[in-house]
């Protein structure tokens, strides 16, 4: 029987095993040379996506919406106030109704077990946009980056996650290269490193996979040599500026500075960041956050002086989200 992910689901890459998203990647690199070259097929004429976002959006979304239209699908996008699941209507009772309607379901928001919800009553294919447990599109969209940036085979790439290890972009890249064999490190502070059970799982993982992983408060360890250094927002939707207090305190040693950067010894080393980035004081909440704690004015996890330099190649990664997710509706529904 040939080899196929027709019909799967992504929720977390928990269940996908290294040759699905070794499949995955190699078609993420086809189709973006085919968009680049002109020569892209739509071989998905006729489906039609919701996307569901209950978080606020713009890479996500974009990316969604742009992958769809390039291969002929049709999309609903769906708002928090234009639904009314988890309101009016339970999240099974709206997962059987867009299942009759709909190819395929992306969902955007909080609760890992509302997607799973979605692709246990919906009957179609259903794809997280991202949790607060796992961000597995994303996670398609750094390795394919890292790839195209590091230039030797993906079991010989090192990378580190610097911050709040506690996070989604934390745990999925954990877990995504324990799961393809690759060097992969998180460094944060004790109490904000993943969970015991996530390390168990991915230390399981690796050791199918001849992947190292590591999760460790120590920065300088886990960035010595590395080829890219990753970061997230040191706090997550919604929480007010007034909270940041203790977070500051704790995450200030691991901003990412041109220290750090340097502190690797390797003079090839990237950064990467899933955006959006705190890196100056421009943004409604960066200026917030620049008055009332003036040590972050040029930047919070990451500064002015890295995000603005050649290292910096969180714009491909963004783009990047575009030609996995179409791989991944492509491989799933065509």
């Amino acid at each position: 029987m040939p080899y196929t992910l027709r019909g799967r689901s992504m929720l977390s890459l928990v269940h996908h095993t290294e040759r699905d998203l070794t499949y995955l990647l190699d078609l993420s690199r086809d189709l973006k040379r085919a968009k680049y070259a002109g020569t892209e097929q739509q071989l998905l004429r006729g489906k039609n996506i919701a996307l569901i976002f209950e978080k606020t959006s713009t890479r996500t979304r974009c990316a969604f919406e742009v992958a769809a239209y390039d291969q002929g699908a049709h999309v609903t996008y769906i708002d928090p106030t234009s639904s009314q699941m988890g309101h009016k209507e339970s999240v099974k009772d709206t997962a059987r109704v867009l299942g009759r309607m709909y190819d395929a379901i992306e969902y955007r928001g909080f609760s890992q077990s509302t997607v799973e919800i979605l692709a246990e009553y919906s009957g179609v294919p259903v794809f997280n946009g991202l949790t607060d447990e796992f961000h597995p599109t994303q996670m398609l969209a750094d390795v394919l980056t890292m790839l195209e940036h590091a230039r030797k085979p993906i079991h010989e790439i090192s990378y580190a996650y610097v911050g709040d290890g506690r996070n989604n972009v934390a745990n999925s890249l954990l877990l995504v290269g324990a799961k393809l064999g690759m060097d992969v490190r998180i460094a944060a502070p004790r109490s904000l490193q993943p969970t015991d059970d996530l390390v168990t799982m991915c230390k399981e993982f690796a050791g199918d996979s001849g992947a190292t992983a590591t999760v460790t408060d120590d920065i300088e360890a886990a960035v010595k040599g590395v080829d890219f250094i990753h970061t997230d927002v040191w706090v997550s939707m919604g929480e007010p500026v007034e909270s940041w207090g203790e977070r500051v305190h704790l995450l200030l040693p691991y901003q990412v500075t041109a220290d750090l950067m340097a502190s690797t010894g390797n003079p090839r080393t990237k950064f990467m960041h899933c955006l959006p980035a705190f890196h100056n004081a421009e943004t409604v909440v960066g200026k917030r956050v620049a008055e009332q704690y003036p040590e972050l004015a040029n930047g919070i996890e990451v500064t002015e002086d890295v995000f603005e330099s050649p290292a910096n190649i969180a714009f491909e990664q963004a783009e990047n989200r575009m030609h996995t997710i179409k791989a991944a509706l492509v491989a799933s529904l065509a």
